[in-house]
């Protein structure tokens, strides 16, 4: 008796969605992956995820689509089921996308997070957060600072990136900075990798995480998960650390998987509490302890640096944040902004007017973005188009507050100065005795 396979689409982002189907459908007979969908990410629709990698069931791959074409997807290929596989959407946005789904015929899913997480022969300190910008990244450095700090052997593995060519992309390890550039990283790649070449660390990222992960066990004492948006974890953590942003407070229990993330915390990480009001900062950690009772709460300053303040005092600036944490992450500001204000900036000059192309683009989708510029840089035509909108700027000076400093790869043709942000010391030395506590170190 030939057993009718159930048809299944992917609901993903070039991420997520990858590590489903890898973990759970690559190699299951009952189930035949009819598609993916994409959204979020720039480029990715109109590719195949290839054969190579999605395994012998499927030798011609298979499609990635706009996610705009999931209802007659739907009808055309009498799809069964369609499972949401990306990242940091409002509990709101998720049942519109569940009605589209269920009124198209098919059946809306959700994985597990301990279902799609492979198994470590070495411990994981896994590194998440409720939204994105919420400040992984700054926690993650710390993390690894504590771990070589205790002589370890740290491997960080990245949540993926896969802009590019999918197979090239299978497994890929950088421990230079030459290797960022050999492999042509984009500029958001390099704020994430880099980080962790300059401390001394490997970093490794790509399509297959389960692959990945074997090849990170050879040379560590310890894999760090550093995460991507508010998602779930790749891999099964020993110790999970969980950041949360008082300038959002509620967001951690209304955001999905960001709520999944808080209640599988060990440690919750309430950051930026120098920037928030007192009653924000109490409404996150009430939340935090009704989801997550036995996580240890870790209040944290996120101590702003800033290379050269007379760019900046008396000055018309114009302010540059990191994309992700504006448009998706849906925040109006972020560490120029508070830089700006902190050090006497005369006006901070609205962006919009001046903006071109993909910029353009951008603050009509995300129109609570306002007086700042996202930075966007996912490829080159984005660069150019963010160089073109700078150099309209009526500005005296620029605050270039992204991870890596875009003066590096663009030009900009007035003075301009980074901002830099580190994960308070105090808040390092808590997390350093919960992680003591488990034996990691």
């Amino acid at each position: 008796m030939v057993m009718n396979k159930r048809k299944v689409v992917i609901i993903g982002a070039a991420g997520r969605d990858f590590q489903n189907f890898n973990a759970v459908y690559r190699h299951d007979p009952a189930h035949e992956v009819v598609a993916f969908t994409a959204t979020q990410i720039p480029g990715i629709s109109g590719r195949k995820y290839p054969a190579s990698l999605a395994g012998p069931s499927y030798p011609e791959g298979i499609p990635i689509v706009e996610e705009d074409r999931l209802e007659d997807l739907i009808r055309e290929r009498e799809i069964d089921e369609c499972v949401l596989s990306y990242s940091d959407l409002s509990y709101a946005t998720v049942m519109h996308l569940a009605s589209r789904v269920l009124a198209a015929g098919a059946t809306f899913s959700m994985l597990g997070a301990r279902q799609t997480m492979f198994e470590s022969a070495r411990p994981v300190v896994a590194i998440l957060a409720v939204r994105t910008g919420c400040g992984k990244s700054q926690t993650t450095r710390r993390v690894v600072e504590i771990l070589r700090g205790a002589g370890k052997r740290v491997v960080a593995v990245r949540h993926p990136m896969p802009y590019g060519d999918l197979e090239r992309q299978k497994v890929q390890r950088y421990s230079s900075i030459e290797d960022l550039r050999s492999n042509q990283c984009t500029i958001e790649e390099m704020e994430e990798y880099e980080p962790h070449i300059v401390a001394g660390s490997v970093i490794y990222s790509g399509v297959d995480y389960e692959a990945i992960l074997r090849e990170a066990e050879k040379e560590a004492d310890v894999v760090v998960w550093d995460g991507g948006n508010n998602d779930t974890a790749f891999y099964h953590p020993d110790f999970t650390i969980v950041v949360a942003d008082p300038l959002r407070p509620g967001h951690e229990v209304g955001y999905y998987p960001g709520e999944v993330n808080l209640r599988l915390a060990d440690a919750v990480v309430i950051n930026k509490v120098d920037s928030a009001r007192p009653e924000d900062v109490a409404t996150v950690e009430g939340n935090a302890r009704r989801a997550s009772p036995r996580a240890a709460i870790v209040k944290a300053e996120s101590i702003l640096s800033v290379a050269d303040p007379s760019v900046i005092r008396g000055k018309r600036v114009l302010v540059i944040e990191d994309g992700p944490t504006l448009t998706h992450g849906e925040m109006k500001l972020g560490a120029g902004v508070v830089a700006a204000r902190r050090n006497g900036a005369a006006a901070i000059v609205d962006p919009r007017p001046y903006a071109v192309g993909g910029f353009k683009a951008a603050y009509e989708k995300y129109p609570h973005v306002t007086d700042v510029l996202p930075a966007l840089a996912y490829g080159e035509e984005q660069m150019r188009d963010l160089e073109q909108t700078i150099a309209r700027i009526p500005c005296e000076g620029v605050i270039v507050a992204t991870p890596i400093d875009l003066a590096r790869f663009i030009r900009i043709d007035r003075p301009s100065t980074r901002v830099t942000y580190e994960l308070s010391a105090p808040a390092r030395d808590e997390i350093a005795a919960l992680m003591r506590k488990r034996g990691l170190i």
